[in-house]
């Protein structure tokens, strides 16, 4: 535990546990034609199935895509994680407490390559890059509030004040620590939403910092169930 503040403008994901991979989807779809024989999916190879894959994320046939498990650790500013729980069929979360632990002083500041500038109007607008003025002006505003409010923080603990009551004057720029374990399906259906892609069939206007964890997330199951995200991106990018 330290009480100096520090910033930065990463977001981290690693994969920690999964039971994933592309013939699970196989052996669950096979069930519907082939009862207990569909098991005999789990020795072969799923590339000679890759035309059945493409038909179930073609047609929307989702279920098979829902036997399979992957469980990341996040760490993301405290913002990031309330756009993230708004996500709840096939998820589960279990975020680090600052009623049973005091809160390390970690904060988030753009990076350089953050658009700042809003321009349009809701359902039409684009982020622009700002001026060297503007990163600088983020950069200073944000750090006086952080270090002000966790000094604010501090003292409240000091002077015997619960956690649960003195964490109220922390900022939303604050790291938070998580668990999310979701199945394939249900992350598509994250990363539909959460990404910005040229391949997909519906428009997505994800908040950047909640896209970096996104692009992540994807990255990792995209090597679990390579034959599953190529299907995925060949069809337009739409949950099945």
């Amino acid at each position: 535990m330290t009480d100096t503040p520090s910033f930065r403008s990463d977001m981290t994901v690693e994969l920690i546990k999964h039971s994933a991979s592309d013939t699970d989807v196989l052996w669950a779809a096979r069930v519907s034609t082939a009862g207990e024989q569909s098991l005999d999916e789990l020795s072969k190879d799923p590339e000679r199935s890759r035309g059945l894959l493409n038909f179930l994320m073609r047609d929307r046939h989702g279920s098979p895509f829902e036997h399979n498990s992957m469980t990341f650790f996040i760490s993301a500013p405290i913002f990031v994680f309330r756009e993230f729980h708004r996500h709840r069929v096939g998820w589960s979360y279990n975020e680090e407490s600052g009623r049973y632990r005091q809160l390390e002083p970690v904060f988030y500041l753009p990076g350089e390559d953050r658009k700042l500038v809003q321009q349009g109007r809701p359902g039409k607008y684009e982020f622009v890059p700002g001026t060297p003025e503007q990163h600088a002006l983020v950069a200073k505003t944000m750090e006086e509030s952080y270090r002000q409010s966790y000094a604010a923080y501090q003292e409240m603990l000091a002077a015997g004040v619960a956690r649960e009551v003195a964490r109220a004057a922390l900022p939303v720029g604050l790291y938070s620590s998580m668990y999310a374990t979701c199945n394939a399906r249900s992350l598509m259906h994250f990363l539909g939403l959460r990404t910005k892609d040229e391949r997909s069939q519906v428009p997505s206007f994800p908040q950047r910092e909640i896209e970096m964890v996104a692009e992540l997330m994807e990255r990792a199951w995209a090597e679990l169930m390579p034959l599953t995200h190529a299907a995925f991106n060949a069809n337009g990018r739409v949950a099945p």
